[in-house]
Order: structure tokens, then C-alpha cells, then sequence
């Protein structure tokens, strides 16, 4: 289950952190399971299909990979599809949820083929139309994100998914800069898309340090997302902002910590609290000896610490009443120790 008054669902991602090594795969679904993350995804793909020649690499790709086309270098960090049932057989033996981003329909039947839970929708893809039907189509769940857009562009999407189909839609609240600086992460877009579409919201993480996240899942985020690799210098373009498997642990504790510490949101005191309680409030307490009989007054009644005697709150009623036997000086005055 994901959403309001659930676990924050955390999906490690893997990408094309591989390298299109299985092995290397399949120990990014170890790690995934590891740190505790809910989920792992990986990406599929064709190259061919999703990018032109004309196509550039962008700049962050460039220094991380030395690849001025983007079509060489999808090929060159591909991982073939078949390799995916291999990888989907053990994130079922291990226990974690298998993922993908899928980029064209024919991934999208391969995906279910390998009976993924939900597709994630890649923020490039908000206006692919054609490719958000498909996937509507086929009931899964979508895990939107988007990146680059305006709220009319998150609007024509999620319009285009619900008249397409039964798809239950999560949106990602995300800035497509890797890395992230905090500054344009504008974590607070979440209570909007939230707002405005009345769904679930994640937030797919592209910054250096788990700030971000803590916000996103303080501000309400039901899904989290973060890039993790076996070695951040590896060569790829996305390994240079990912998290090492020791960064990744570190990352889910925290958020973990995070949703603890957002408690149930009745304002009320803990269990632990109470013992505190006695000692750091203040009781009715007897500023010199009242022998029996005598009423108590503003000069024989002070408020002093633990809280073991009459609250002071109910001073104004208690004012006059008389002592049934004698108090000592500095002693909480209690209930029994009044007449009726």
C-alpha cells in the first residue's frame, strides 16, 4: 500500500548503474535489499526507438562519459532485455520490489511479461502521449515523474492516463539538473501536485545529501526515489551523483527516523513524557507549617515543583479551603489532605 497513513515506499534506483553488466545488476538488487529499500529499478529501453542522431548528450553526460551523441551512448550502457528476467527472478528470491522505467511500448509489454509491479514514467516522457494510453491501459500502477514541467503539462498527462485507462498514478515531484543543487529542488511542489490532483505524491531525489528527502517526506511524500551505484567512480553518467551502498543505508535510516519522528500528529504526551511530567510541572506545595484546621492562603501556598500534589491550575478553587491535620513546611498538598 502506498499513500496517506503508510510506510514511505523507497525505490532505489539503479538506472543504467550496471553498466549492462548483469552480475553488476544483480549486486545493485543485494544492495537495494540490503539498505531496506522497498523497491529497486532499472530501465528499459531501446535505444534506437527513443533517441535520434540527432540527439546530443547532455552536458552532465558529456563529463561523465565523454560521449558528445546520445544514441551511442544509450547503446553503450544498454543492458539486454532478457538479462531483466534474471534480474526480476532474484529481487523475488531476495525480497524486494522489481521496477522499471519503461520507454516504449515494447518495453512496456516486456515489463509485463515480467510481471513488475508499477511502471515508472520518466520525466522526459510527459508529453509522450501515445506512451502514457499505452501504459494506462494496461492497469498497472504509474509513478509519474516530472521533471521540466509546468502544472498545465502535469495537468494534459494525467487528463490523457485517466481517460486511457484504470492505471493508479502517483506524481514525482522532480528537477531534472543532475545533481540538484537544494536550491531548485523546490520540495514545497509536492503540496501542490498534491492539492491539485488529489493523489499520492513521491519525490524522485537528484540531490548530493538527503536533506531533500527528509523535507519531501515531512512535506507528505509517499514514495521516495534515489540513484545508487556499486562505486561512484565508475564510468557512466549517472554514477557521479548516486549514492555508495553505505550512503544508500544511511539515506533510508534517515527517512525511516523522519516518518518516526512525524508521529501521529495528535498533540497529546507521549508514554515516555509522563514520568517528565511529575517532575518539571508544579503542584500546590506548603510554604511553612498549616497546622489542621487552618485555611490555606496566598501566604501559606506556593506552586514549587513535582507535580505530585494539587495542580496549580485549580488554585482559584482550592483558595480557602481548610487542612484536615498539619502539613509541613515545603510538602505537596494533596486532595485527602483537605476537609470536604
Amino acid at each position: 500500500m502506498i499513500g496517506d497513513g503508510e510506510p514511505v515506499f523507497i525505490i532505489a534506483e539503479a538506472g543504467v548503474n550496471h553498466n549492462g553488466e548483469l552480475a553488476k545488476a544483480l549486486e545493485l538488487v543485494d544492495i537495494a535489499r540490503d539498505a531496506g529499500a522497498d523497491a529497486v529499478k532499472f530501465q528499459l529501453y531501446r535505444a534506437d526507438e527513443q533517441v535520434s542522431r540527432a540527439a546530443p548528450t547532455a552536458q552532465y553526460q558529456r563529463d561523465h562519459t565523454r560521449e558528445t551523441q546520445m544514441l551511442e551512448m544509450a547503446r553503450s550502457y544498454d543492458l539486454p532485455w532478457e538479462a531483466h528476467r534474471d534480474i526480476k527472478r532474484h529481487c523475488d528470491s531476495v525480497g524486494i520490489t522489481y521496477l522499471a522505467s519503461c520507454f516504449d511500448t515494447k518495453a512496456v509489454d516486456f515489463f509485463l511479461e515480467l510481471r513488475g509491479a508499477g511502471i515508472k514514467v520518466g520525466s522526459g516522457e510527459i508529453t509522450n502521449y501515445p506512451l502514457l494510453a499505452y501504459m494506462s491501459a494496461t492497469g498497472k500502477p504509474i509513478l509519474l515523474s516530472t521533471g521540466m514541467s509546468t502544472l498545465d503539462d502535469v495537468a494534459g498527462a494525467v487528463a490523457h492516463i485517466r481517460a486511457s485507462g484504470p492505471s493508479e498514478l502517483a506524481l514525482f515531484q522532480c528537477t531534472s539538473n543532475y545533481p540538484t543543487d537544494p536550491g531548485d529542488a523546490n520540495v514545497r511542489a509536492l503540496q501542490t501536485l498534491k492539492h491539485e490532483f488529489n493523489m499520492p505524491v513521491g519525490y524522485s531525489d537528484h540531490t548530493r545529501s538527503n536533506t531533500a528527502a527528509i523535507a519531501a517526506v515531512a512535506l507528505g511524500a509517499s514514495i521516495i526515489e534515489k540513484h545508487f551505484t556499486l562505486d561512484r567512480s565508475l564510468p557512466g553518467p549517472d554514477h557521479h551523483m548516486s549514492l555508495s551502498p553505505d550512503e544508500l543505508r544511511a539515506y533510508v535510516a534517515d527517512i525511516r527516523t523522519t516518518e518516526r519522528a512525524l508521529g501521529n500528529g495528535i498533540k497529546a504526551p507521549c508514554e515516555q513524557e509522563l514520568a517528565t511530567m511529575l517532575v518539571a510541572r508544579r503542584s500546590l506545595v506548603s510554604t511553612k507549617l498549616i497546622p489542621a484546621g487552618d485555611t490555606l492562603t496566598d501566604e501559606n501556598v506556593t506552586l514549587k515543583r513535582p507535580a505530585t500534589g494539587i495542580d496549580p491550575r485549580l488554585w482559584p478553587t482550592v483558595r480557602g479551603r481548610k487542612v484536615k491535620a498539619e502539613i509541613q513546611p515545603d510538602i505537596p498538598i494533596m486532595w485527602d489532605d483537605l476537609v470536604e
